[in-house]
């Protein structure tokens, strides 16, 4: 004779539901809210307590895309999803991309009493197809410019050294001389551009070690201290003391921090503010096969300047593209190929007049 199988403890369901990081809400047969997870109040930006009872159709109002879902759950007690084109609009911070499906919610008649609707937010996923289609077109495009470079750096050289004869011959005659010189310095600022650009192509191998990234950010924000030691600028700089030695190429980071940090401080025409923040991304994981999920260290650069247009987003990683006079629209592609380099993410948000804010995800690999 089988042992009697004890029955679950209701609460263990109410557990489960606490805890799983997947937004989960609950509706009666009125399509009042019975049930609403902790996930599904950091998704939406409503408390338990602004939820509970209310009917979901007047806490999401205007929401049409959501409200049909959950009118066709209830009124005709199917399952019903849209994983692509539903638009979750917040009480606080900005609108979510998000999957959504509703399944009906049975009674032990088979009637339904209600619906339960999972959400998943899918702007992680977004992210991470702009990044792979940001590291397609950069690939793509250093190779083609790498090819360009090199049949560029041979005339280049030649032109240099014969302005360099020229001067030579010259002589003393300072007014002619002052010709050459324009020609050899700019001459040189091409071949910095070409130099950079080839560092943008070739890989170098990694050199993996231990890295402070606290100390490093330390470091530049007191070189850029000093660098605009006017006042004008304040920078801030809010470390999380939690977060230990991670694993990666000390100099590039190093490289790649500068860049971002340098970029938010130019940004700012007159005076205003830069912030550093760094803190462990507990709602992002990185998974390898056969390995434990591992959580992602963020550090976000926040700038008062003046912002970057909505249709220049789209093209700022992309080599040569600039918003400055005199760039060279190389930095942030360098950027972009350093955060690939250790398997991270780079994103950026902007409002023109407002500011910017660029976001750096590393996983903590040891």
């Amino acid at each position: 004779m089988k042992p009697r199988r004890t029955p679950p403890d209701p609460q263990l369901y109410v557990r489960v539901l606490d805890n799983v990081d997947r937004p989960v809400i609950a509706l009666d047969r009125d399509g009042r809210i019975s049930l609403f997870n902790p996930a599904a109040q950091n998704c939406t930006g409503f408390s338990e307590r602004q939820a509970l009872d209310q009917r979901f159709e007047d806490l999401f109002a205007g929401q049409e895309g959501l409200l049909y879902l959950v009118r066709s759950g209830l009124r005709e007690g199917r399952s019903i999803s849209d994983h692509e084109n539903i638009l979750l609009r917040r009480p606080i911070g900005p609108a979510l991309s998000v999957s959504v499906s509703v399944s009906p919610l049975l009674n032990e008649q088979g009637e339904t009493d209600g619906a339960v609707i999972l959400i998943r937010d899918l702007s992680r996923i977004r992210e991470l197809e702009e990044a792979v289609r940001r590291a397609d077109r950069l690939s793509m495009l250093g190779a083609m410019a790498a090819g360009l470079a090199h049949e560029i750096k041979n005339p280049l050289g030649g032109i240099r050294g014969a302005a360099q004869l020229l001067a030579h011959e010259l002589g003393p005659q300072k007014q002619l001389t002052e010709y050459t010189d324009v020609m050899i310095r700019e001459v040189e600022r091409v071949n910095t551009i070409i130099e950079e650009l080839m560092d943008l192509t070739r890989s170098r191998p990694m050199q993996m070690s231990e890295v402070n990234l606290g100390r490093i950010l330390g470091d530049i924000v007191l070189f850029q201290k000093e660098a605009h030691n006017s006042g004008a600028i304040e920078f801030s700089l809010q470390l999380d003391p939690s977060i230990p030695p991670l694993l990666g190429d000390a100099d590039l980071l190093a490289r790649l921090f500068l860049n971002l940090i340098k970029n938010a401080a130019e940004a700012i025409d007159k005076r205003g503010r830069v912030e550093i923040i760094s803190k462990v991304a507990s709602e992002f994981h990185i998974h390898k096969p056969g390995e434990r999920p591992v959580p992602m260290i963020r550090v976000e650069i926040r700038d008062s300047g003046k912002g970057i247009a909505a249709e220049e987003l789209e093209n700022i990683f992309t080599p040569f593209f600039t918003t400055k006079d005199r760039g060279s629209g190389l930095g942030l592609a360098t950027c972009q190929k350093i955060v690939n380099q250790h398997h991270g993410l780079i994103k950026v948000e902007s409002s023109v007049g407002v500011g910017s804010v660029f976001t750096v995800s590393l996983p903590f690999l040891r």
